[in-house]
């Protein structure tokens, strides 16, 4: 076998086995596939907050938290349902005034990732 087609392989071997794991620590995070208010949304004000992730979350290490755009905190209690957990819950207390609201989520994945993310909605 020729050395210099012995090196050119491992080589490719080694960027295939490179972009490989890439991809496969790219799968390991519970990413926001869905939300309801959506991001951007104009709703009603909403009683509670839906978001569901790409993989089952850890309970204890997940959570939402809702500002108003004057950086004022909404009292949300949030939970990660035993029939879902690949969603956080968050119950709004009291009734959201016209505005637009800041929507901060985190979360742990069940293979210990943590992520972190935020989005934008309005009550009209």
């Amino acid at each position: 076998m020729n050395s210099r087609f012995l090196i050119r392989s491992i080589a490719r071997l080694g960027v295939v086995a490179g972009a490989l794991a890439v991809a496969i620590q790219a799968q390991a995070h519970a990413h926001l596939i869905a939300s309801a208010p959506a991001k951007d949304a104009t709703v009603a004000a909403p009683t509670l907050l839906t978001l569901h992730f790409s993989e089952k979350l850890e309970a204890k290490f997940s959570g939402v938290e809702l500002d108003r755009s004057d950086g004022t905190q909404v009292p949300v209690t949030s939970a990660v349902p035993d029939n879902d957990p690949k969603t956080i819950l968050g119950r709004v207390a009291g009734r959201l005034l016209p505005g637009v609201y800041t929507v901060k989520w985190h979360n742990v994945s069940v293979d210990t990732h943590r992520m972190e993310g935020s989005y934008s909605f309005t009550v009209r």
